[in-house]
């Protein structure tokens, strides 16, 4: 985190256990965040309440006397100003029953206790980067770009990181959710540049996130003569009052069956959420083609009752 011409990542963290509480506080310190601390979940309940928007993550203990973890997670999904917040997920009982009412709950960040501190700085680390990641999406969305609602077809070809999160941030704009729409586009997108051209693989990528070099790494393999002319193709056009994206990338494809749903035994891990997480929030339905080099994403731009009449 160090290094970085952003504002210092502020988090949240919730434990009525004070070992527990100083031990994460220490090592997140030492990363680079600032931290506040609530001892158990009206405590955390009133951080969230009046200093909401400071945060960029919060870790939050499952059991908790009280208040515990799954109500203060369920009232923050029911505040518009912070159902956005991630959360960690900290517990003792990984099951996948457990793990799965947190998902469902919307906590898609976990961390087992006793955890170690790589994992930690891992999950904290994917947590934030999404955060910021919808921060900016809002701020995008926000600009007017007049004339592009008369846009009835348009095609892309691009091939780094920045590139797509400017793509989707066009393309969000013709939606009535650009938000939404843009943070599914991108998980897409990046999708089809890492795993896609460049072949990164799951574990692969799971190593340059706990390493804190996701970034760094992917434009290192962008510049490797085997790479660096890939691209990322993309036609967006309306249609029966709905957008298709149409995303086809340069890579041999992958197993997208076992991603569409998120499974429990990969919520400890910093990445494997994207997908599902696309397909459950941005769009109306996602469709794999082949052998998974091709991705159409469906986002509703009418009423139902408009789309159902042909209009």
């Amino acid at each position: 985190m160090t290094g970085s011409n952003k504002p210092q990542p502020t988090l949240l963290l919730v434990d009525d256990e004070p070992f527990n509480l100083e031990i994460l506080a220490e090592h997140l310190t030492e990363a680079g965040y600032a931290v506040e601390l609530a001892s158990d979940g009206e405590e955390a309940w009133n951080w969230l309440t009046r200093a909401g928007d400071s945060f960029d993550a919060v870790l939050l203990d499952r059991m908790m006397p009280g208040l515990n973890g799954m109500e203060v997670l369920k009232r923050m999904q029911a505040h518009p100003q912070l159902s956005g917040l991630p959360v960690v997920m900290q517990t003792a009982v990984g099951s996948p029953e457990a793990v799965r009412e947190g998902m469902e709950a919307g906590a898609y960040y976990y961390l087992t206790k006793p955890f170690e501190r790589d994992m930690l700085l891992a999950i904290v680390a994917a947590a934030v980067a999404q955060h910021r990641a919808r921060r900016s999406v809002k701020q995008a969305a926000a600009q007017p770009l007049d004339g592009l609602a008369m846009l009835c077809e348009a095609r892309f070809q691009l091939g780094t990181l920045d590139e797509a999160q400017r793509v989707a941030a066009l393309l969000g704009k013709l939606t009535p959710a650009p938000e939404r729409t843009v943070l599914g586009l991108t998980e897409l997108i990046v999708n089809a540049i890492e795993h896609g051209n460049l072949g990164v693989g799951y574990a692969e990528k799971k190593a340059m996130m706990q390493s804190g070099r996701w970034r760094e790494e992917i434009e290192a393999l962008q510049q490797q003569p085997e790479h660096v002319n890939k691209r990322v193709k993309i036609v967006a056009r309306r249609q029966d009052g709905r957008l298709l994206v149409e995303i086809e990338d340069e890579g041999d494809g992958f197993d997208w069956n076992r991603f569409l749903d998120f499974d429990p035994a990969r919520a400890f891990d910093p990445n494997g959420r994207g997908i599902s997480m696309a397909r459950a929030m941005s769009f109306e339905s996602l469709a794999y083609q082949g052998a998974g080099n091709v991705v159409i994403a469906t986002i509703l731009l009418a009423p139902p009752e408009q789309v159902a009449g042909g209009l």
